[in-house]
């Protein structure tokens, strides 16, 4: 991220919140994007939004942003039950997308803006950072590598204990709430990441809180022949946040968290151990933004490192747990379980 590239993707961000400052302040960092228009729901927001991240454009619609024609590539930073509908606007706009996680409530919505995107050969990426992080690239080297011979099991952990908020986030069904779709994509992307995201088998247990959503749950999930991932998350739980791969000649381990980790470690079985740490100081959001700009430069309508396919088959997963729980959103069809 310290060289200069000629080509510049001029960002759109659509949303005001915490994670679209995250984002932007991490533009800085990036070779190949940088911030030039920002969209909310008011202009005051917006103006905001802009003095203080210097961004040049402030805009008090979403549509005004997604028809800038200076525009892009839109980053959509809003709450997941909404990142349906403004992802279509941007697309419909004929812009590129990075849409964050989880992509949308269910698969059922990130199936048809993805058929929107390939038949109108648009860009369009889940923001699953995660994947692009130095460290987790290197643990993908290493496995595709055989450095720790065939892998057999996984387990990630993500929990946190937030504070106590109904209406907030993360506890609230109205904005699709809980730790699945929160902290849980992160450690299940990990395992789609080593394993696939087609298990043969899901086995789960789950605690629902008093406001109806999921406040820890555990996965198992089984790929036939002995391979299996172990998978554990929660908004009212501390976790070790850690993540681990067990190979037949060896092991890997994510430490610190698996979030935004700097760091890998690599145990062979003739007790060689190998460490990836990095010194950035990005917060890491910037790695993403590159990859998209990759895409664009290269002509490439979605991600090798993470595809629509994927991220579908993810999104099918986690309905599947959903369906084990009973547990439907506000304004969802019922899901079927698996």
């Amino acid at each position: 991220m310290t060289t200069d590239n000629a080509y510049k993707v001029k960002w759109g961000v659509l949303g005001t919140g915490w994670i679209s400052h995250q984002f932007v302040t991490d533009l800085a960092h990036a070779a190949n994007g940088v911030a030039y228009a920002v969209g909310s729901r008011s202009l005051e927001s917006a103006e905001k939004f802009a003095t203080d991240h210097g961004v040049p454009v402030a805009y008090a619609t979403y549509e005004e942003l997604v028809n800038d024609p200076e525009v892009d590539a839109v980053y959509i930073g809003t709450p997941h039950p909404l990142h349906k509908d403004n992802a279509l606007l941007a697309l419909r706009a004929g812009k590129a997308v990075l849409c964050e996680k989880p992509f949308t409530v269910n698969s059922a919505e990130l199936e048809e803006i993805a058929a929107y995107a390939k038949h109108n050969k648009l860009f369009l990426m889940e923001a699953m950072w995660s994947r692009f992080i130095p460290a987790i690239a290197k643990v993908r080297e290493w496995i595709a590598a055989g450095r720790i011979g065939e892998v057999r099991l996984v387990k990630a952990d993500l929990g946190f204990r937030a504070d106590w908020n109904p209406e907030g986030r993360l506890l609230n069904p109205k904005l699709g709430g809980g730790a699945l779709l929160d902290v849980g994509i992160y450690p299940i992307s990990f395992a789609s990441m080593v394993l696939g995201p087609h298990p043969e088998q899901i086995h789960s247990t789950v605690h629902i809180g008093e406001t109806g959503v999921d406040e820890h749950f555990s996965l198992l999930l089984s790929y036939g022949g002995g391979v299996t991932a172990s998978i554990n998350g929660g908004v009212r739980l501390n976790l070790l946040n850690e993540a681990y791969i067990f190979g037949t000649e060896g092991h890997i381990m994510v430490p610190g968290t698996l979030v935004n980790p700097t760091k890998a470690v690599l145990h062979s079985a003739d007790g060689v151990t190998e460490t990836f740490e990095e010194q950035r100081e990005s917060i890491g959001y910037a790695y993403e933004a590159e990859e998209v700009g990759r895409c664009l430069e290269a002509g490439l309508t979605e991600s090798p490192v993470i595809t629509l396919d994927e991220s579908v088959a993810i999104l099918k997963l986690l309905d599947r747990v959903r369906g084990q729980w009973g547990l439907v959103y506000p304004g969802e069809a019922e899901l079927k379980q698996h």
